[in-house]
């Protein structure tokens, strides 16, 4: 099982013990405050805990002993989780994102160093050659954790998100291997 341990959040594999937790923020938090951020553009279809169960359980991996996603924890909690898809195999083009379900996380720094934590291992354990990131423009805050990690935005597709009946920009960030091996020297 992999645990990788940073000093504000641990990202750890996905058992069965962490997954009623996601489903609560996920599908039962009265506030679903993430939701207003991450991607509320995409309706998201509410599912069984056992469907949320069997799909988190027999979720491929991204390469041999590297999962498609891993559940942060902070202070022995359930807070969100990292995640990547394949946007192109062929080119070794992997697609990236986190979410902090529970807001008392947020501005303190548990999602840049979860995100951080989720880049650096992907690159170390496989041979990617790009990591990339979409959002939308009125996600400021994503925007500039994903700044933080050395990404750049790459494509600015103008009025192409609709929230609350309000146009926003989406954007798409990314870094390379060179540009992260550079980053990564320096620190």
């Amino acid at each position: 099982m992999i645990k990788i341990i940073g000093r504000k959040v641990e990202l750890i594999g996905n058992r069965e013990a962490n997954l009623d937790d996601l489903y609560f923020w996920r599908f039962e938090e009265k506030e679903q405050e993430a939701k207003k951020w991450n991607g509320p553009y995409i309706p998201e279809k509410r599912i069984t805990k056992e469907e949320h169960r069997k799909h988190w359980l027999n979720e491929e991996e991204i390469a041999t002993g590297v999962p498609a996603s891993l559940v942060i924890r902070a202070e022995g909690k359930v807070i969100g989780y990292v995640g990547a898809y394949w946007i192109d195999k062929n080119t070794n083009w992997l697609e990236t994102g986190i979410v902090i379900y529970d807001k008392d996380y947020w501005n303190g720094g548990y999602g840049s160093e979860a995100y951080k934590l989720w880049i650096d291992f992907l690159f170390e354990s496989t041979e990617l050659h790009r990591l990339g990131m979409s959002t939308w423009s009125g996600n400021e805050r994503m925007i500039i954790v994903a700044e933080r990690m050395g990404m750049i935005i790459e494509a600015r597709i103008r009025n192409a998100r609709t929230v609350e009946g309000q146009y926003f920009d989406a954007i798409k960030m990314g870094i390379l291997r060179e540009e992260w091996e550079k980053l990564s020297a320096i620190i």
